[in-house]
């Protein structure tokens, strides 16, 4: 354990170094775009900070290079440079979006590429570990380069679009990513008798850069990793999950324990809940609306939080908590018995909903007793929905400040924050 704790201090270290001169050249040489109509920041912002993050990467991972305790790891070394190549690549196109804006097509080309040249290069989802016979299932060429390319570009994609509020992105890969490396690590014990492994050590690097970078990317950002950053966390993550299917052995699996023989397939969903979960909503909401499903737009997750009325720091550490909890809560499975890791998760995400929805409670505690005065206008709904999900305008007096006549402007209100 010490050897990943040293690779990930390395990384940090890195990162944070880059990340400060990246910091300082982009404010000196003025390499930010504008303010968008869907950015949340008020002030135009350095977006490189993935320059920073994969700097950390590949300098941990050379220093790794030459510590003998990994020389498992790179006893063939391709599938690392592969990994390397495709975070520069990645790398490129997300910056060059952030700078320049390409369009979705050119995007999602380069990533259809970059998730091939993974698959071509040995890291492929070669096995599920459910099966009737013998525990596992083997997939085909076809399906394993098909199914390989949809999960990275997948989870690439999913990370990227959650990337809208300051330390979001760093903090849940910091949290998901963590579990996923105690994972890693144990399954890697448990079946070659070895905790040295591929997916532990880029986990371990990844958790050291995203960490060293969090300090400028924390609220009020003074930099964002942008898409560059954004897709590069995902592509690494991806990879990491793809990677231990390959330390999945049949003997090992025990028929009896039905629910730990599916944590190789429900973790790494489990760890990137919230990200999926904003992509899905996302494409579908697009469709519906006859657009592309990679146009942009202000209704992700983070946005609604946002709309709810909580506040910034707040809203990022509601996606710290539905991450935690499904995250730990699927990681749970494997230390105790299924009933108790059910009743902690089902706990967690009561304690969250309540939490995420308070404001609304609140909201509606202050326009019913606002709508029942007296002076209440006889034509305004008791219960606004789109009052109770709108946050107070600039122009506008706080709600728990508001006199009763300005409480309820629901149409009016709504049209104004679109």
């Amino acid at each position: 354990m010490r050897f990943y704790l040293l690779v990930a201090l390395i990384s940090g270290v890195a990162s944070f170094g880059a990340s400060y001169a990246v910091y300082r050249l982009s404010k000196r040489f003025k390499l930010y775009p504008g303010i968008r109509d869907r950015d949340v920041h008020t002030s135009p912002t350095p977006r490189l900070g993935g320059i920073a993050i994969v700097f950390g990467v590949a300098i941990s991972l050379a220093v790794a290079s030459q510590i003998s305790w990994f020389e498992g790891v790179y006893a063939d070394a391709f599938p690392v440079i592969a990994i390397l190549v495709a975070a520069a690549v990645m790398l490129g196109v997300g910056v060059l979006d952030d700078l320049y804006d390409l369009n979705w097509m050119t995007k999602l080309a380069a990533q259809l590429i970059v998730a091939w040249f993974l698959a071509w290069s040995s890291l492929q989802i070669v096995s599920l570990p459910i099966g009737i016979d013998n525990g596992i299932s083997l997939l085909g060429p076809t399906g394993s380069l098909i199914l390989t390319i949809l999960a990275v570009v997948l989870v690439m994609n999913a990370v990227n679009f959650i990337d809208g509020l300051d330390g979001l992105v760093a903090g849940v890969t910091l949290i998901a990513g963590g579990v996923f490396f105690v994972y890693s690590y144990l399954l890697a014990i448990d079946t070659s008798q070895t905790a040295f492994n591929l997916a532990s050590l880029l986990m371990a690097v990844l958790l050291g850069a995203v960490a060293g970078f969090l300090p400028f990317n924390w609220h009020p950002a003074k930099m964002f990793m942008g898409d560059g950053g954004a897709l590069v966390v995902g592509l690494l993550l991806a990879v990491s999950t793809i990677t231990v299917t390959g330390q999945i052995n049949p003997a090992s699996i025990d028929r009896s324990l039905l629910l730990p023989a599916f944590i190789p397939i429900a973790l790494p969903f489990a760890i990137l809940v919230v990200p999926l979960l904003d992509f899905g909503l996302a494409v579908l909401r697009r469709l519906r609306a006859g657009k592309s499903p990679f146009s942009a737009d202000r209704q992700h997750l983070h946005h609604r939080l946002l709309d709810m009325g909580h506040s910034h720091f707040h809203a990022v550490l509601i996606f710290y908590g539905w991450t935690a909890v499904v995250a730990f809560g699927a990681l749970l499975f494997l230390f105790v018995a299924w009933w108790w890791a059910l009743s902690a998760i089902a706990l967690g995400l009561v304690v969250c909903t309540a939490v995420t929805l308070a404001p609304l409670s609140r909201r509606k505690r202050v326009e019913a007793a606002a709508q029942s005065a007296m002076d209440a206008p006889a034509d305004v709904a008791r219960y606004d929905p789109l009052d109770a999900a709108a946050p107070p305008l600039d122009d506008e007096p706080d709600p728990d400040e508001a006199p009763a006549s300005m409480i309820s402007r629901g149409p009016r209100r709504a049209e104004e924050t679109r």
